[in-house]
């Protein structure tokens, strides 16, 4: 554990927090703690575009990752390669679909941050005195570290400032500049340590709030390009992100789950560490995490696909990323090609033209209820390590991209080596991630009423 982190947690009673125009709720307790996992198209984000209709909405996400995918990819092919600009280290998305409430420094300020698992650094939107402040775009917030009584900064040598990929020194403290995949987005500053607090503000739970002291962030004084939110919380496999630093500092475990509504239901997700992260529900199915190139992404192995009595092998040794923030799921052609056959033969619904041509099979279901929609198409199963098997329902395998036009949501592998599990096809399953047991578990789960 880095020296820098010697914290505790305390547990407050009647701790009452700066405002904030999101409302964005945390529960604390023995068990762990839960906050709001919002989506970016949700009525509670302030990144909603209101003037798009639902579908259009979900043919936005899917552009958005076609663009994380081929970031991914960039990152996890240059794993091994070293930097050529010195302190510069490759964030590994610029898309993103899932925000949370930090409360950050004492008294707390209140940011709305992307949540990404993959990433590993938690960085922010900050003035520290060592330069100008970068600019909070509306409706940002930007954390003020002189009005915090427990600010810090992160040492040259200390062991918080060793677990970047790169570094820079100057008067002893430990600085970063983290560039965006494409290069025209970065963000710069100094490693710090801060208290951040997750509450219940909603009285009805007593007013109690976990308070979590020294946690390791970027204080992000310099931003080039656009950048939406507050700044940015990792909940990837790195020693920096919000998991590990939890799990080394409190008795929480290095565990963490969310339970993602469709997109079609308007209400939040949820995200749970600690205890509360258990994945318990009946029919749950857990894989082993597999080695990867990247520690910060979650790798777990896919043996094989299967529709009724119909089973494609993946190619041998087949990886394949967990990821909240990808909409869409990528697999090899060898998966998709049999799997696009086989639902056009199993699938009684006039076929209908691909939006922009980004999904590989699309169905005409004008005039054709919901429910009719669903019945027609079959399960696809995913079966991984260790024996599990993934159940995806139609909600997990197809969206509606445009009115009256239902597309798979899996298309063929673009950007090699990376396959990815995508945000839809985790929809109400309850997906938990123990780091300390080194598992990814699945199960069925209505997370609207989670």
């Amino acid at each position: 554990m880095p020296a820098t982190m010697t914290s505790r947690v305390l547990l407050l009673v009647g701790v009452v927090l700066t405002a904030h125009k999101f409302l964005c709720t945390a529960y604390v307790g023995g068990d762990g703690f839960s906050v709001e996992f919002i989506h970016r198209d949700s009525v509670k984000s302030p990144y909603r575009d209101p003037s798009l209709t639902a579908p259009a909405r979900v043919l936005e996400a899917a552009r958005r990752s076609t663009s994380r995918a081929a970031a991914l990819s960039r990152s996890y092919s240059r794993a091994d390669a070293p930097s050529a600009d010195g302190a510069v280290s490759e964030l590994t998305s610029r898309p993103f679909e899932y925000m949370m409430a930090v409360n950050v420094g004492t008294p707390p300020t209140r940011m709305l941050a992307i949540a990404d698992t993959g990433s590993d650094l938690i960085w922010l939107n900050c003035s520290n005195g060592a330069g100008a402040p970068a600019p909070a775009p509306p409706p940002g917030v930007q954390f003020n570290s002189s009005n915090s009584t427990t600010f810090g900064l992160v040492s040259c040598g200390s062991g918080a400032c060793r677990a970047l990929p790169e570094a820079s020194c100057a008067d002893s403290k430990c600085g970063y500049l983290y560039s965006y995949g494409d290069g025209s987005q970065s963000t710069s500053g100094l490693l710090s340590t801060e208290t951040f607090t997750f509450a219940d503000d909603q009285g009805n739970r007593g007013d109690r709030a976990m308070r979590v002291a020294n946690v390791n962030f970027g204080c992000s004084t310099t931003m080039i390009g656009s950048f939406i939110g507050d700044g940015l919380v990792g909940l990837g496999g790195g020693d920096l992100s919000l998991v590990n630093q939890l799990g080394a500092d409190t008795s929480l475990g290095r565990r963490f789950s969310y339970c993602l509504v469709p997109y079609s239901i308007n209400a939040s997700s949820v995200l749970n560490f600690g205890p509360r992260a258990a994945v318990t529900e009946p029919g749950a199915a857990t894989t082993p995490l597999i080695p990867s190139e990247m520690k910060t992404y979650y790798t777990v192995d896919l043996r094989s696909v299967k529709i009724g009595n119909k089973t494609f092998a993946a190619p041998q040794q087949y990886p394949v990323i967990v990821d909240s923030g990808s909409t869409l799921t990528y697999l090899a052609n060898e998966l998709v090609d049999p799997l696009v056959k086989e639902l056009t033969r199993r699938v009684k619904l006039p076929p209908a033209k691909s939006p922009e041509e980004l999904l590989p099979l699309c169905f005409d279901v004008s005039g054709v209820g919901e429910g009719q929609v669903a019945a027609m198409i079959p399960d696809v199963t995913l079966e991984l390590g260790g024996g599990a098997a993934v159940t995806l329902k139609s909600e997990n395998t197809f969206v509606v991209l445009h009115e009256g036009t239902l597309c798979l949501a899996v298309v063929a592998l673009q950007f090699p080596p990376v396959s990815i599990i995508g945000n839809i096809a985790q929809q109400n399953m309850h997906v938990g991630y123990d780091l300390d047991k080194g598992t990814v578990t699945f199960a069925p789960a209505d997370c609207a009423s989670a």
